[in-house]
């Protein structure tokens, strides 16, 4: 007798384990990337400077693995211990502190350096016209298909394994059930049910996630104004126009008098470099220059106003919040200490903004979990006095048993702190 349902096996094997590997190394490449992006994105980039280095190569220049595991997991430790690489960069980015990662395991932490690694920047090149560079592509759907086409293949050896045995039994005379076409067959049935409900149950659900979220929402404004030639190149403040984002709940878009205050002078754009668009199509900054003189009804020949002329100009919300969400931006940027570019992004590199952050109750509460408090030391010294009402935190601090204060620590995850 010939056993065909070992061979069978082994043939599936054979094919699936193989494929398994790749698509779980896929899983495991994509998960760095996600776990780079939720994480450290909003201060580091691979392959340039943000608001601290640029990170790839740091397995060269850290080979000890376990202090670079200590370093992200709790950079306070390191410092203390006299670090001479650790301190030197500490002091070189003006002592600001980088937030802690406790909740990153060992594996997850090496899942970031190797996409951080293996990162190649994007190598297309604005054209002549002022084309955009190429997007990096997204795999997901490719891996979706190969695993249903596996998932095909293996039903399929199902069947040729059923075929298999039927004729066995028939050579040695045992008396055997006609095979049962798989579109009859209600395990197959049940299967394909199965998968259908949950795909169709992840749709569902990860659209009304979705809803009301705009992340990477790039309106076109009525006048186009470059933050990468304001604040990037000329190295305006993020105060000088939005004032009251240290101390009001919005930080408000800048009245035009605001800008009139550089541009009743400034009447061309000639020196700076090109600008474009985010559809290539390149823009004249001097015509977008009397489009604001159009709004003010500022004649530049005499320098004198028409306020008869005069009307406020229509620019188009990018960041919103749902109505039932508290957020303040005084308690983030002058109690916080947070910095424009944690929600904002690279502000100071985009001509047309856009909204980075996905700005999810998921993304807010995973930043007050990792988010250090201003709080005082050990000794009751520096700091936000305010929080010298936490008693039982300045007792830990002494102890040593924290060695420092997360916004989840004084409630910043609970409900009512953002919901009323």
């Amino acid at each position: 007798m010939i056993h065909h349902r070992p061979i069978v096996r082994k043939l599936l094997f054979s094919i699936l384990l193989p494929s398994l590997v790749l698509l779980g190394y896929s899983s495991f490449a994509q998960d760095g990337k996600a776990l780079f992006q939720s994480n450290c994105a909003s201060c580091h980039s691979p392959v340039k400077v943000v608001l601290g280095p640029a990170l790839q190569g740091v397995t060269s220049r850290v080979p000890d693995k376990k202090l670079l595991h200590d370093w992200i997991h709790n950079n306070t430790k390191v410092l203390a211990s006299g670090n001479a690489y650790f301190n030197q960069l500490y002091t070189q980015y003006n002592k600001t502190a980088m937030s802690t990662f406790p909740s990153l395991s060992d594996k997850e932490i090496d899942a970031i350096l190797n996409y951080v690694e293996t990162y190649k920047a994007p190598t297309a090149t604005p054209e002549a016209g002022g084309g955009s560079a190429k997007p990096e592509s997204d795999n997901t759907l490719l891996y979706g298909i190969l695993t249903l086409i596996l998932a095909i293949i293996m039903f399929v050896l199902l069947q040729v394994n059923s075929s298999l045995k039927k004729l066995s039994d028939d050579k040695e005379g045992i008396p055997a059930y006609e095979p049962v076409p798989f579109w009859r067959n209600k395990v197959y049935i049940t299967f394909l049910v199965l998968v259908l409900f949950v795909l169709g149950g992840y749709w569902v659900v990860s659209g009304a996630i979705g809803l009301g979220r705009q992340q990477n929402y790039q309106p076109v404004q009525p006048i186009f104004y470059s933050h990468k030639v304001h604040a990037g190149i000329n190295q305006i403040s993020c105060l000088y126009c939005h004032s009251n984002a240290m101390d009001s709940k919005h930080a408000t878009v800048p009245p035009l008098n605001v800008c009139m205050n550089c541009h009743a002078a400034i009447n061309d754009y000639s020196k700076g470099p090109k600008l474009y668009r985010e559809d290539g199509s390149e823009v004249d900054g001097t015509q977008e220059i009397q489009k604001l003189y159009s709004y003010t009804g500022y004649d530049p020949k005499t320098s004198t106003y028409n306020t008869a002329n005069a009307k406020p100009v229509e620019w188009v919300k990018i960041h919103s919040l749902p109505d039932h969400v508290f957020f303040s931006h005084a308690q983030h940027t002058k109690a916080g200490k947070v910095q424009c570019q944690t929600c904002h992004g690279p502000i100071q590199e985009m001509d047309e903004v856009k909204q980075f952050a996905p700005l999810s109750m998921g993304w807010c509460v995973n930043c007050h979990r990792t988010t250090k408090v201003n709080f005082p030391d050990s000794a009751g010294n520096g700091g936000n006095k305010f929080y010298s009402v936490y008693e039982k935190f300045h007792q830990d601090l002494k102890n040593g048993t924290k060695d420092s204060i997360t916004v989840r620590d004084i409630g910043g995850t609970d409900c009512q702190k953002c919901h009323y």
